[in-house]
């Protein structure tokens, strides 16, 4: 079998050579992250605030009449 150029070949092998040329990343996402300042005003920290459940911490004294 001849040597065929990339360029030459039929688009149908040219995709079945870059399927084997590409690799998967994994678990890895390649989105680029960056951390948020605590400092810059955020609507969805204080949506977040208001889905909690609210806290019931209290302490009830109770006298004997003793």
């Amino acid at each position: 079998m001849a040597y065929v150029p990339y360029q030459k070949t039929s688009k149908r092998k040219r995709r079945e050579i870059d399927q084997t040329k590409r690799v998967t990343w994994g678990s890895v996402s390649p989105i680029t992250r960056k951390v948020e300042s605590a400092k810059v005003y955020s609507r969805k920290k204080i949506q977040r605030r208001r889905m909690e459940p609210p806290t019931l911490d209290f302490v009830l004294f109770v006298d004997n009449g003793a």
